[in-house]
């Protein structure tokens, strides 16, 4: 495997795969986008093709850069399609057992120095490489959300990841123009440590009264720094997600600062979703991945 031009596999046609192909295809990467059914796998790539082509209408690319990285896209649902991969980026959903039995099935399906990446945010690094005959290859790969905006990933090894493998995946991520920190195998690692207590802080001060969804996110843009307010990134994220990712820290770490508040299981039952339904802090005219 070399650093120049990889096949890259991406499992999830979901918001993060569909980023994260996007990162890989606008790479140079030759990039298949793997999902369990034909109209998610379309879904994905139709977001991904959407992405690309807004970036170069507002000039981030060229036309003919946009163009390139949709031409390294394709998608499928069989995985044995994947043979040929160097790398396999997980980006499904947050289930243990669903995390082992892909990698163990992809042990007779790739070669043996392809790299198992995972993008799992809350779960073990080493129980789900467990699911792999060959733990050593297996590395957490936590990409920041928007996948295909943020530059920021988090590299955690397995107890049984190799040096070899480290090094191969951060020249993998630096191909791709990602920044990497590397990060314990421990709930949340780094960001959603911090993260996740800090947005369900944020949907308790709405709840109280301290300010509104525009007001909230205007402060803290404005004065933060940060590239977008709270509330705006929970629509990106999805609030379905946020509840499974800030349960499951809970669950982990028995801290009531991660447990979600009232309001998020009201929008959840509401459909108001976020940016995928149309609705969520904010109403949005396209359901499409955020934009460029």
């Amino acid at each position: 495997m070399t650093a120049n031009t990889l096949t890259v596999a991406v499992l999830g046609a979901g918001t993060m795969g569909s980023g994260i192909a996007v990162t890989a295809a606008r790479g140079g990467h030759r990039t298949i986008v793997r999902d369990v059914d034909d109209e998610s796998v379309r879904r994905g790539l139709d977001n991904a093709t959407s992405f690309l082509r807004k970036s170069a209408s507002l000039g981030k690319l060229t036309e003919q850069q946009a163009e390139a990285a949709i031409a390294n896209l394709s998608g499928t649902t069989e995985l044995g399609d994947l043979a040929g991969a160097d790398v396999v980026v997980e980006a499904v959903y947050e289930d243990l057992e669903l995390k082992k039995e892909l990698f163990g099935r992809l042990d007779d399906v790739v070669a043996r120095d392809t790299l198992l990446h995972t993008n799992t945010s809350t779960l073990s690094v080493t129980a789900i490489a467990s699911g792999s005959r060959y733990p050593d290859r297996v590395v957490g790969t936590h990409y920041c959300n928007p996948a295909q905006l943020m530059k920021l990933v988090e590299v955690a090894e397995g107890r049984h990841t190799s040096a070899e493998a480290t090094k191969r995946s951060m020249a993998f991520l630096d191909s791709v123009g990602k920044t990497t920190v590397v990060t314990k195998d421990r709930p949340g690692f780094i960001l959603n440590r911090f993260l996740i207590p800090w947005e369900n802080n944020c949907i308790r001060a709405l709840e109280a009264g301290a300010g509104t969804v525009e007001s909230i996110d205007k402060a803290v843009v404005g004065a933060l720094r940060h590239p977008m307010g709270p509330f705006t990134l929970l629509d990106v994220v999805g609030l379905d997600v946020h509840k499974a990712v800030a349960m499951r820290l809970y669950e982990q770490l028995r801290e009531p600062r991660f447990a979600p508040p009232p309001l998020v299981d009201r929008m959840i039952a509401a459909g108001d979703l976020g940016r995928k339904t149309g609705r969520g802090f904010y109403t949005y005219d396209s359901t499409k991945s955020f934009g460029a």
